[in-house]
Order: structure tokens, then sequence, then C-alpha cells
């Protein structure tokens, strides 16, 4: 498979990173690094899998890698008592888990906005006839709040298998479907405004 010099900056990038944090991870003792690690070299692998088949733009990638160094970030470095994930940017409502607004709901937004933009480049690549068609933009907006359902039962899987994950309770989960869902929603507006204006 040939791999464009872009695509090696981006993969170097995300090693380098993803290496950065094991060993942070591991210097404090830390073993719940293995989990993101393994779920980041599970998400590189398929992306690696289809980059010929899916020709994913370089922005589309370095927005892939960016989420999984915030993501990373958020579990690894810490703020106070905690990490960055339980980081109140700006409280502009609520108290203890209905916060808003912490880093973990903008990273929320943010990945699984990027996940739509995946989703659609995926549908109008392969089906080009539905391109400036409502399916293009619902069935990736869908397939990012389904994918961020998912993300939230690899959390419950790692709070039953780790003691101490930061992961939070269930109103932090149903904040997180929030987030999802409206990253998804901002991500395919700002796809259909863009080729509208053209």
């Amino acid at each position: 498979m040939s791999i464009k010099r872009a695509e090696w900056a981006v993969f170097f990038f995300t090693m380098a990173y993803i290496a950065g944090f094991a060993a942070w991870f591991f210097s404090n003792g830390n073993y719940e690094f293995v989990w993101y690690v393994a779920t980041m070299l599970a998400m590189i692998t398929l992306v690696a899998r289809g980059l010929r088949k899916a020709e994913f733009p370089t922005g589309l990638l370095w927005a892939l890698s960016l989420w999984g160094l915030a993501h990373m970030a958020g579990g690894g470095v810490p703020v106070g008592d905690s990490v960055l994930y339980s980081w109140v940017i700006w409280p502009l409502v609520g108290s203890g888990e209905m916060t808003i607004l912490k880093y973990d709901q903008v990273v929320h937004a943010y990945g699984f906005g990027v996940t739509a933009w995946l989703l659609w480049h995926l549908m109008v690549r392969h089906f080009p006839g539905t391109a400036d068609s409502w399916t293009a933009l619902t069935y990736p907006a869908f397939g990012a709040m389904g994918l961020g359902a998912l993300n939230e039962i690899i959390e419950f899987i790692a709070v039953l298998v780790f003691p101490d994950t930061n992961v939070g309770g269930y109103y932090n989960t149903a904040l997180d479907l929030v987030f999802n869902a409206a990253g998804a929603i901002i991500a395919v507006t700002m796809i259909a405004l863009s080729r509208r204006f053209r």
C-alpha cells in the first residue's frame, strides 16, 4: 500500500504522542493507559486499512489525530485533584456532574463532529449520487451519534475493568451523548453550508 508523505506526517505525529503518553502513564503507575492505547491503535488500524480505498483528505486525518491527542491528554494531564477531562472551561450552567462547559464535553462534540465528517466523506465517495442530498447529511449525523453511543459502552467497560477512570456517572454519560449529537449536527450543518456557498 502506498502512503503519501502527508499521511506519514500524521502517522508519526500520532505515534509520537501515543508513545509520550504511554511513558507518562507508566511513570505514574496508571495502567489504565493500556485501554487508551488499545483504543487508539484500533482506530489507527481501521483508518490505515481503508486509506487507499477511502482516500481520506489530509485535513480529516489531522482532525482525527488531534481528537486522539485531546482524548489522551484528557485522561492523562493532571488538573488539580483530577485530570483535564474534569476541567470546567467555563461554568455556563449547572453544578457537579451537570456542569456545562467542561473540557470533556468539548472533546465529545469535536470528536463526533469529526466522525460525522468522516462518515459524510465515505458516503459521498462511495455513493457520489447522494452528494447534495439530505441522505448524505442525515446518515452521517445519525451514524456519528450511534458511534458516540458505542463510545459510552466502551467507557462503561473501562469503569468495570479499572477502579479509577474519571469517566463519571449517569449525568456525565447523558451529557456526553448530548454533546456527541451537537458535534455531529454542527459538522453536517457546516458541510451543507460549505457545499451550498462553494
